[in-house]
């Protein structure tokens, strides 16, 4: 049977196996660093920047060497430069759609940051999007997309196209308390799609809302070591400690095999490259060696009868530069690590078990795609694992062997940065979570414990947690 249909724990095992077998130069020893704080303050290893400006998520890594910088920019321009209908004048830059979601990489992460859920109704959704799919899974062992709209809802369209639906947010709030009686309220969310282009899908339709994260340390990501994820990994619970990591076992498209997810809120994505080929195919309907059909399902055909812009329309060397730019980010450094108060809320961190997910250090291996991100030691404050978060938080959507309710532990650098950068401080992967506090307040499952020891917690403990998140 091959190891792509099998189910988690299986697949996971074969891929395990199949590491100790091929051990070469390439294969190396588990390296889990211990769970400790303080940390130095420079999240990204030799990439951190000391930048807490609106511009913080957007340099360098500080370590890139001169010869990439012409590379670099050309990436950024690639990120921040809006796709049009082909044909054109422009060719490097027609292709747009037919179907879409930005017109470009930076719409829905500006300034290479975070999005959020619209501000009031009737608002357009210009950071946030919608994963779409049907009961059972595709032949790669993905989600199965649904027949007439595909995986994603692509809510523009080409001028003589139409959108294929519209989403809509309801919000209903839930009150509750701390320990010490002093109250608090969450806003829990209803999604809906409204004006289906082509025809309501069936009610087994599965709806999963995502908000653009911020995309900092990218490349140190996929430069962890498979045998570190996979000694992370703690799907019987051995230790006992109620906390039970797995990785997600996904389709590599590059190798044609089962490969660790690393990307995306589901963990759903193997390699930068496949992440960056993807969002911009999904994203702004770009095509690239990696998604050679444009992205229309076969019942809409003004969409497939759409003019493209290249074979493909995202060239190797524009995809090339892109996932340059986005490996070589810089992170920006912890601010105030030595405030009492942020010390004080990194002890609790611990205690809490908020580290036992949010791991605090991690490190790269010797093989990283780019030597600047070799041999790093560095503070995402994740474990990249897939944890159950509890029915508050579920989607009821599968993502190959993510459930419907787990999710990535996502990383926590540049939290603190969010309402600089991008004029807010929305959390979770819906970004219903107003503050950090709320953020908190959400979790459930395995972070059902943390939660309560925060909520237990008196007034000036959850102030100095708090303290500690924002110098992230």
């Amino acid at each position: 049977m091959r190891a792509d249909l099998l189910g988690g724990a299986a697949a996971a095992a074969i891929l395990l196996i199949g590491l100790v077998a091929g051990a070469s130069s390439s294969v190396h020893e588990p390296t889990v660093p211990p769970l400790a704080l303080p940390v130095d303050g420079a999240l990204g290893g030799d990439t951190t920047r000391a930048i807490a400006t609106i511009k913080a998520f957007t340099f360098p890594a500080a370590n890139m060497r001169k010869e990439r910088t012409r590379a670099f920019f050309f990436g950024n321009r690639i990120f921040n430069t809006n796709w049009v209908e082909a044909p054109t004048s422009v060719k490097t830059f027609d292709g747009l759609g037919p179907v879409f979601n930005r017109v470009s990489c930076s719409g829905c992460h500006t300034q290479d940051g975070r999005g959020r859920p619209p501000e009031n109704p009737g608002d357009a959704f210009d950071s946030m999007l919608f994963r779409l799919s049907q009961p059972g899974s595709a032949p790669k062992g993905g989600p199965l997309p649904d027949p007439v709209y595909g995986d994603q809802l692509g809510d523009r369209a080409l001028p003589r196209l139409r959108p294929e639906g519209r989403a809509v947010i309801t919000y209903r709030e839930i009150a509750g308390e701390y320990a010490d009686e002093t109250p608090f309220a969450l806003q829990e969310p209803a999604y809906a799609i409204a004006q289906w282009s082509h025809g309501t899908p069936a009610d087994t339709l599965m709806i999963s809302p995502r908000v653009a994260p911020q995309v900092i340390g990218m490349g140190l990501i996929d430069a962890i070591p498979d045998e570190t994820l996979l000694a992370l990994a703690d799907p019987e619970d051995r230790d006992a400690d109620g906390i039970s990591g797995r990785v997600n076992t996904v389709w590599n498209e590059e190798t044609g095999k089962p490969d660790i997810g690393r990307y995306g809120w589901k963990a759903n994505v193997a390699t930068l490259e496949q992440q960056d080929a993807g969002a911009a195919f999904g994203d702004i309907g770009l095509t690239s060696r990696l998604h050679r059909k444009q992205n229309c399902p076969p019942a809409q055909e003004a969409c497939l009868a759409a003019i493209e812009g290249g074979d493909p329309e995202l060239s190797d060397e524009l995809l090339e530069k892109l996932v340059l730019y986005t490996a070589l980010l810089a992170v920006p450094a912890q601010r105030n690590p030595d405030d009492p108060e942020v010390r004080k809320g990194g002890e609790l961190f611990l205690s809490m078990q908020c580290a036992a997910c949010h791991r605090p250090t991690m490190q790269t291996g010797p093989d990283a795609a780019f030597p600047e991100l070799a041999n790093q030691t560095f503070h995402p404050f994740s474990d990249f694992l897939l944890h159950d978060m509890g029915m508050g938080l579920a989607d009821g959507r599968p993502d190959f062997d993510a459930t419907g309710s787990e999710w990535r532990t996502p990383p926590l650098w540049g939290v603190g940065l969010f309402e600089t950068v991008n004029g807010h401080t929305r959390y979770l992967h819906d970004g219903r979570a107003r503050n950090l506090s709320e953020a908190i307040l959400w979790h459930g499952g395995e972070a059902q414990a943390a939660r309560e020891a925060f909520r237990a917690a008196p007034k000036d403990d959850r102030e100095a947690l708090i303290a500690f998140l924002n110098s992230l």
